[in-house]
Order: C-alpha cells, then sequence, then structure tokens
C-alpha cells in the first residue's frame, strides 16, 4: 500500500509534503506527457502518511481510498517509478496556504463534489 497524490495537486503545487517526506518519495514533473503536479513513488513510499495531513490542498489519499472521479491517479503516480527522467524531488518553496473556498472550487473544479 502507497499514498497517491491525486490532481488536486495540480498546477497547486503546494512543497508541504515533501518537506516531511522521511524518505524523499515525493516528486514533481519535469515537463513532458506529465502534468504540473506531484506524484508519490509507490515503490518508494514506506505508507508513513505524514504527507497526508500537510497537504492544504487534500490532494493526497492512500491508494485504497483514492476517489473514483481520481482513480487515473494511481497510474499517474505509478508511473515515476518507471519514468524518473521525467521527475525530480523538488526543491521546496514557502507557498501560501489556500482558503477554504479555494480548497471547494479545486474539488468542485476536478469533479470530487
Amino acid at each position: 500500500m502507497a499514498w497517491v497524490i491525486t490532481r488536486l495537486c495540480r498546477d497547486c503545487v503546494d512543497m508541504s509534503c515533501v518537506e516531511v517526506c522521511p524518505v524523499d518519495c515525493i516528486y514533481q514533473s519535469q515537463g513532458g506527457e506529465f502534468p504540473n503536479q506531484l506524484a508519490i513513488d509507490p515503490e518508494e513510499c514506506i505508507n508513513c502518511g505524514v504527507c497526508e495531513p500537510e497537504c492544504p490542498w487534500e490532494a493526497i489519499y492512500e491508494d485504497e481510498q483514492v476517489p473514483d472521479v481520481f482513480q487515473e491517479d494511481v497510474g499517474l503516480n505509478a508511473q515515476v517509478s518507471s519514468a524518473k527522467d521525467n521527475f525530480a524531488v523538488p526543491e521546496t518553496d514557502e507557498k501560501d496556504k489556500p482558503t477554504p473556498d479555494q480548497i471547494a472550487e479545486n474539488k468542485t473544479k476536478w469533479g470530487l463534489n
């Protein structure tokens, strides 16, 4: 079992989860065919779960709990293992935390609400 970062992270890319990950298994796309979001390498994830409460966009789920609307994001995260040239552990930078309204709008945008 591993954790999955869903498209709720797309173009938001807050680095709070990266800062707390004890094994550096959270990667950012370096462009190309992959969207602008973070992803967790399921082969490196130790299932500690410390990333989930740190995500201000509420974009991280246990793989078995990923909502149906985000199921393809499980596969996107899994691609990190086989496409390492397209990903890198990002340098963290401080971002303003989203408001509850921004979080709700983002969820609606991706069909979660």
